[in-house]
């Protein structure tokens, strides 16, 4: 069972697999000057893939009674804390409540709240480097490699009624185990008529090597397995051949980011435009920050804390 000592200044927690390693531990003191909290902390809370469920119940009851200990973002355990702790919330989001995941936690008076903000961050990523009318325009596909809240997030995005007819009409979805397959089959098969959902159990590189060979031109291929950040490697061999005039997403920042050098191995030959995790980054963090510390986050506001970040 984890154990925690009470803050002694304003926290905000970061629970992950190898929190240490991320920028967010050098941003974030620049972030919390530049939003009014300088006193305000980041400290990092590192659990193994699939924990305990007793230890996200501890740290949810953590945070929950100390005064001092502000929210959480919550990155790779968003599924699971979700699963184990859904009763400890005073109130959750309709996201969250939809994809069954938890991006943030704060406070809101003497409740405890959870929201998921994936697909607002995944969209705004989305539209920085997804030409507007590229999915009618181009007729190309979607392929989601990993099915996890990242996947299920920016599925919400790409199938919003509100694009109207600027939606891929095939989205494909891998995973290595059938469980979360089926998850997410349950809860998107009927987002949107007009976009047809696939659901492949691929348990090897060589499966999705497979799929991407597959793909038209011009269409999407994401890395959201947590390969290449949370455990070394790619969901894909050096086999896989990118369709050509494609967007390739490797939705990481950090790491050995496996996939988004066998993407820039052929960006050049197939024409691709090789996206990685920066802004999904930026945008992620800011959505639950401006949750916990009760900011505003403008687009002014997260062009300015992107500066900060880069620099």
């Amino acid at each position: 069972m984890i154990e925690f000592s009470p803050a002694s200044v304003p926290t905000m927690y970061f629970i992950g697999v190898s929190t240490r390693q991320s920028s967010i531990m050098r941003v974030f003191p620049l972030w919390a000057e530049a939003l009014g909290h300088a006193g305000t902390i980041i400290q990092g809370i590192d659990c193994p893939l699939h924990a305990d469920p007793e230890d996200y119940c501890a740290i949810i009851r953590f945070i929950q009674s100390d005064p001092l200990s502000l929210g959480a973002l919550i990155t790779t355990h968003k599924i699971d804390l979700f699963n184990a702790c859904e009763d400890l919330f005073d109130e959750i989001d309709p996201y969250a409540l939809q994809l069954r995941e938890v991006s943030g936690i704060y406070k809101s008076g003497d409740k405890l709240c959870a929201c998921a903000k994936d697909p607002i961050s995944s969209g705004l990523a989305l539209q920085a480097f997804v030409p507007h009318n590229f999915w009618p325009t181009h007729g190309g596909e979607v392929l989601l490699l990993g099915a996890g809240g990242s996947s299920l997030a920016m599925s919400l995005y790409l199938t919003n009624q509100g694009h109207e007819m600027d939606i891929p009409r095939i989205i494909t979805i891998t995973n290595r185990s059938v469980g979360r397959l089926a998850s997410a089959k349950a809860m998107l098969s009927n987002l949107n008529p007009n976009v047809e959902f696939r659901f492949v159990h691929c348990p090897t590189p060589a499966d999705n090597d497979r799929l991407v060979n597959a793909l038209p031109p011009y269409s999407l291929v994401v890395n959201a397995t947590g390969l290449g950040k949370d455990a070394p490697g790619s969901p894909i061999t050096d086999s896989a051949i990118f369709p050509i005039n494609s967007l390739v997403w490797e939705i990481n920042y950090r790491g050995d980011l496996l996939f988004r050098t066998q993407a820039n191995a052929q960006a050049i030959s197939r024409q691709l435009h090789v996206e990685d995790g920066w802004i999904y980054f930026i945008h992620g963090w800011t959505q639950v920050i401006g949750e916990v510390l009760h900011v505003p986050m403008s687009k002014e506001t997260v062009l300015h804390l992107s500066k900060l970040a880069q620099a």
